[in-house]
């Protein structure tokens, strides 16, 4: 906020120097941005005054002047402005001065006649609006004196903060100046003289939404005569970083600056039957704004209307068909306090944010619609005319007392570190209009807020702080600590080491996570961070499978979809369900930059809303795409396949601890391609594994499960994606949400050695190969160590329907050496299993 310090020594005194001011100002958490110098573009303009005015002889349009401007000889001018007299004093450009925009004044002739100078209107000066005329001097201006020395200003740029609405005005930092300086605060006088009739026989207001404008207050002034401000006025608004209208706009302006309520002020005559309605848009309503633009209103939006329509979004903008014109004689002024939820959401919905949307959406003081309808009135009347009517319209005339806040001096003090007595933080908060009194026992205390607050009882010495109205910020008992603090100085607060003893030792939430993304990473693999507002085209290009079980301490993915109201683009208008479709986006990125080769992987979450309530639930995804292998003398590059999407997620499953992965053939095809998917299950192992936080499982309880696939054509097409294979997963961890990992248990080296076999099974090509090794797996016994498959064989001298899955397994005992025959019975058993669970029969 641009704050003009002669402005602001109208509402209290400041001896202070400016870069003074601004130290104190930020310390008190108004931090000043910047110090500027308003008119030291001015350089070498100063007063002087018309001595005479004649007509150019050679042009019907010029006059030549003659100025004085104290000392030295006399000036000719040749000046194009009508509005110029013998006796006006006026703004003089000497040659060689530098006006705003860098423009360069210096001896010219015009029309074969010298001009000396230039005579200055406010709008070159950027003092006022008027560019028709010259700027018109007070008649006891003193000549000769530097424009920037009469009209210049020191500006403070003020930085705001959002929870303090109230000082977003001259008054509400002239309250900040007195708690520095303890100046007394200046209220604007408003001074009404009332005609009749009564205000209500010609004006009525109506609110349908409460809930939304909980205060309307209507004046009406008649009579006035539109014209500009005057120039100290305007002025004043240009200082501020607001542009002139005229009288009746720059007034509204004027006390939305002044005291911090934004008004609106309607021509009387577009208002049909002097009715005004606060109400919802009807869909289909339509509404030309002040910028001329037309807007189609959403049924969200509050706006003003009268009996024919709208007239004008609530706190945001008015409407062009009621805007005040320079025929206006009668002016309704509206005043209201509306929902600051409400009009951030409208000026996002409609990309319109103004000054006074700003304030609203911080939230306004109540009694302030009352003195600002007044305030506006009266400075309608004073400066274009006419007359109020009496009274006022107001939808709910009771204003709030001061809100009680209870709260501990010793509670204080121990949260700011300080030792002051509770006499002296009371005189901290009567600097900033906070009264005080002592609390009857047993006053409840508010230590947190929120819609259901946590109140403690008191204990020992309670203050009861009565917070005005205007003080929205101060609700709860750390509210009046930090008010105290920021009062007292921030810069006077004690640095001291906390006394409070640190918690032990806790693991990390976070090591199931951090495990996946080391060994991911080890793998090759590349995390990516996507967002989890996605297109819809997502949802329905690649509709991932929500079923299967999940494991302990992880949620189940389902629910409707969580779609954004007022999207800043469609591309981010839904709350994704699952990762796949963001690893596709970035593999179409990649592939649009020339990627040959994409291994990536997120660790995120998916939302949904099920009865009302937001749901959210964390999975691991990965993708693949592109080479496996690069080429190589002797051997062509090979493409990815779901082998190799297969061993990440045994990747991942080793590095948790967790039992042998079991991969299961899914025939559902799209969006998976037909016989190149599998879901994926895996339990907690033996030795180690995660633990959910709040959770006690136990080895053999679900801990991995998902969908591992390759992708249909069509969902590569939808992405417009150029690698023959995409490989993607999504599976859910248990402990991914939160959790830690086991600490693995070391076991003994063996002391006798291991035995390992190596077996071809042929079987028909409709077996899985996982069905071959679990099969082998639950036959080999207790003395089977590992086992795995290392080939897969199509061709002669099988026959065409048959393919050989070699497997590899180790035995071995801890109390003995193996002898053949046991192994040679083991195998057996294994060949007998596989002839009977999956119809194989080894091959030779």
């Amino acid at each position: 906020m641009r704050v003009p310090l002669s402005w602001l020594r109208e509402y209290v005194e400041v001896d202070l120097a400016p870069e003074v001011l601004a130290e104190r100002l930020t310390l008190l958490g108004m931090e000043v941005k910047s110090i500027e110098r308003w008119g030291a573009e001015w350089r070498s303009v100063v007063v002087g005054e018309l001595l005479t005015v004649e007509k150019h002889p050679r042009a019907d349009r010029l006059s030549l002047t003659t100025v004085t401007i104290g000392s030295g000889e006399a000036l000719h001018i040749v000046c194009g402005a009508t509005n110029i007299a013998p006796g006006q004093r006026v703004p003089v450009a000497l040659p060689g001065a530098v006006l705003p925009g860098d423009r360069r004044i210096e001896r010219t002739e015009k029309m074969g006649v010298a001009s000396e100078g230039m005579l200055c209107s406010g709008d070159e000066l950027e003092l006022t609006t008027d560019a028709d005329g010259i700027l018109i001097l007070p008649p006891g201006t003193p000549l000769g004196v530097d424009l920037s020395d009469l009209y210049g200003d020191i500006v403070l740029d003020v930085d705001v903060k959002p929870n303090r609405g109230d000082a977003l005005s001259l008054v509400g930092l002239a309250r900040e100046v007195s708690a520095v300086t303890g100046a007394p605060v200046r209220h604007p006088a408003i001074e009404l003289a009332e005609i009749e009739p009564y205000v209500g026989e010609r004006l009525r207001v109506r609110v349908e939404e409460p809930a939304l404008c909980s205060r309307f207050v209507g004046r009406w002034v008649t009579g006035v005569a539109i014209g500009p401000s005057p120039d100290v006025v305007q002025m004043r608004l240009r200082a501020a970083g607001m542009r002139p209208v005229s009288n009746v706009v720059d007034a509204s302006n004027y006390v939305m600056l002044e005291i911090g309520k934004p008004t609106h002020a309607f021509d009387a005559r577009a208002v049909h039957e002097g009715t005004i309605v606060v109400r919802r848009a009807r869909p289909g309503e339509v509404l030309e704004t002040l910028d001329h633009v037309e807007r189609t209103l959403d049924p969200d939006t509050l706006i003003i209307a009268d009996p024919a329509g709208p007239i004008g979004i609530a706190g945001v903008m008015g409407g062009a068909a009621s805007e005040v014109a320079d025929d206006t004689t009668d002016v309704i002024v509206e005043s209201a306090i509306f929902d600051p939820v409400s009009i951030r959401r409208t000026g996002q919905r409609y990309s319109l944010r103004s000054e006074a949307s700003l304030r609203f959406e911080k939230g306004q003081d109540v009694p302030t619609a009352r003195v600002g309808a007044d305030r506006v009135a009266s400075l309608i009347v004073s400066w274009s005319g006419g007359s109020v009517l009496r009274g006022r319209v107001d939808t709910d005339p009771h204003e709030p007392f001061p809100s009680p806040v209870a709260f501990r001096p010793a509670r204080v003090e121990r949260l700011l570190g300080t030792s002051r007595t509770s006499q002296e933080q009371r005189a901290l908060l009567a600097r900033v209009g906070i009264e005080t009194d002592v609390a009857p026992p047993g006053t409840p205390i508010v230590v947190a807020g929120g819609p259901d607050p946590l109140v403690v009882g008191s204990a020992g010495e309670t203050l009861i702080a009565r917070v005005p109205t205007w003080r929205r910020d101060i609700v709860i008992e750390a509210d009046v600590a930090e008010e105290i603090a920021r009062v007292g100085g921030y810069e006077t607060v004690p640095t001291r080491t906390p006394e409070t003893l640190m918690p032990a030792y806790r693991p990390s939430p976070l090591q199931v996570r951090d495990a996946v993304r080391e060994a991911l990473v080890g793998a090759g693999l590349t995390e990516v961070v996507t967002h989890a507002l996605v297109s819809p085209r997502s949802l329905v290009d690649l509709p991932w499978p929500e079923d299967g079980s999940v494991p302990a301490g992880e949620d189940a993915a389902g629910g409707t979809s969580v779609t954004v109201r007022n999207p800043l683009a469609l591309q981010h208008s839904v709350l994704r369900r699952h990762l796949p479709g963001s690893l596709l986006d970035v593999l179409a990125t990649n592939e649009r930059h020339g990627a040959e080769r994409v291994a990536i992987f997120e660790v995120g979450k998916g939302y949904a809303s099920e009865a009302g309530r937001a749901r959210e639930w964390w999975r691991l995804a990965f993708l693949l795409a592109g080479k496996a292998e690069p080429p190589s003398w002797n051997r062509p590059g090979r493409p990815v396949d779901l082998d190799d999407a297969k061993a990440v997620v045994e990747v991942v499953a080793e590095r948790l601890g967790l039992g042998p992965v079991s991969f299961r053939p899914d025939r559902r095809g799209a969006p998976f391609h037909p016989g190149r998917a599998a879901s994926v299950h895996a339990a907690i192992g033996e030795t180690g594994g995660p633990r959910p936080t709040g959770l006690v499982v136990v080895p053999g309880d679900l801990a991995l499960s998902g969908h591992v696939a390759e992708l249909h054509p069509s969902v590569a097409e939808a992405w417009e994606l150029r690698s023959p294979r995409v490989l993607v997963a999504e599976i859910a961890i248990s402990g991914l949400a939160g959790g830690t990992l086991a600490a693995p248990r070391a076991r003994s080296l063996p002391r006798f050695q291991a035995v390992d076999r190596d077996l071809a099974v042929v079987v028909d090509e409709d077996v899985p190969a996982a069905a071959v090794v679990e099969a082998a797996r639950r036959a080999a016994g207790d003395l089977l160590r590992t086992i795995r498959l290392f080939d897969v064989y199509r061709g002669a001298p099988l026959a065409a329907h048959e393919k050989s899955v070699a497997i590899r397994f180790v035995l071995q005992a801890a109390d003995r050496t193996l002898t053949d025959g046991e192994v040679d019975g083991i195998v057996a058993a294994i060949a007998d299993a596989l002839a009977d669970d999956v119809g194989g029969r080894i091959r030779s």
